[in-house]
């Protein structure tokens, strides 16, 4: 993608890149709040406020105007099929943070990149040119870095956050299958509305009534979900999403800084080597990608 030829878009890629950065900071602040919830509940109920409480924002706000063209989709199976991929990833996420440190789970998440560039080939059956391939093996070695094979001081926990990528990949991939065909609204919502269905149905079994304190956790966790969805929304109506991909990395400088005061954590030096790999391999990939789509146009 070529650089943008006027002040006003230049201005426009600005703001969308500020907004997609505000919405990194908001999903970690909602991590660092759910990993104190975990503390207390079982991660299911917290991953039920996070989808239940975001489920009731939408339909407060757009159901009245928008009515049945929010659940309206030309592909039902695909938008269900999408959400549960999203679900297993928030499960496999939240459930890993009531065991490791913030930081540690934000540097392995970061390998989510890779696997949707292999899931890009197996699936979508696009081509990947060897430069991608190399960089998809360097990042993996940053992995296995932070893993440490043959080493106990890795929590299993952490094999959860590889589980994320994956599932998270595999939701980008359902998502680039989607566009186009339903508008950003409606696929947000089917988000939202899967996963309320589904945990509504399995959390009574781990259920433990929240006090005060509870609630406002639970709820603070789905708002902040909500909302920072609808900001990533908006930010790519100012920029693409080419453009802004490269800042979700912020995220690793936001979960140090939230693990560090809030839970006391640091990651040691095997974790911040291995995420430089990661984030090196990553921000690779995205440059390969855009060159690509530039010589294609």
């Amino acid at each position: 993608m070529s650089a943008p030829s006027t002040p006003a878009e230049a201005t426009s890629s600005y703001r969308g890149i500020i907004l997609y950065c505000t919405a990194i900071f908001l999903f970690v602040c909602m991590d660092s709040v759910a990993k104190q919830a975990a503390k207390i509940y079982d991660p299911a109920q917290v991953v039920w406020a996070r989808y239940f409480f975001h489920f009731v924002l939408m339909s407060a706000f757009l159901a009245p105007s928008l009515g049945m063209k929010l659940v309206r989709t030309s592909n039902l199976k695909l938008q269900v099929f999408r959400s549960m991929l999203l679900l297993g990833a928030t499960l496999c996420f939240f459930t890993a943070l009531k065991y490791i440190p913030l930081a540690d789970a934000g540097a392995m998440g970061s390998t989510s990149p890779l696997f949707v560039t292999v899931l890009s080939v197996l699936i979508l059956k696009e081509n990947v040119s060897y430069r991608r391939w190399i960089a998809v093996f360097i990042g993996f070695s940053g992995a296995l870095i932070i893993l440490r094979p043959g080493m106990s001081a890795v929590h299993p926990a952490m094999f959860l956050v590889l589980g994320m990528s994956v599932f998270y990949a595999s939701y980008q991939i359902a998502t680039r299958t989607l566009a186009g065909r339903d508008t950003a609204i409606t696929t947000l919502f089917y988000t939202a509305l899967v996963g309320a269905v589904v945990m509504s149905i399995s959390v009574p079994f781990v259920w433990t009534t929240p006090d005060l304190m509870g609630w406002v956790m639970l709820v603070t966790i789905g708002i902040i979900g909500g909302v920072s969805h609808f900001i990533i929304i908006k930010a790519f109506s100012y920029t693409t999403a080419s453009t802004a991909a490269p800042f979700s990395y912020t995220q690793l400088i936001w979960t140090a800084i939230f693990g560090f005061i809030v839970f006391g954590d640091f990651p040691d030096n095997y974790t911040i080597f291995g995420a430089l790999i990661i984030v090196g391999s990553g921000l690779y990939i995205l440059y390969r990608e855009r060159v690509r789509n530039t010589q294609q146009h």
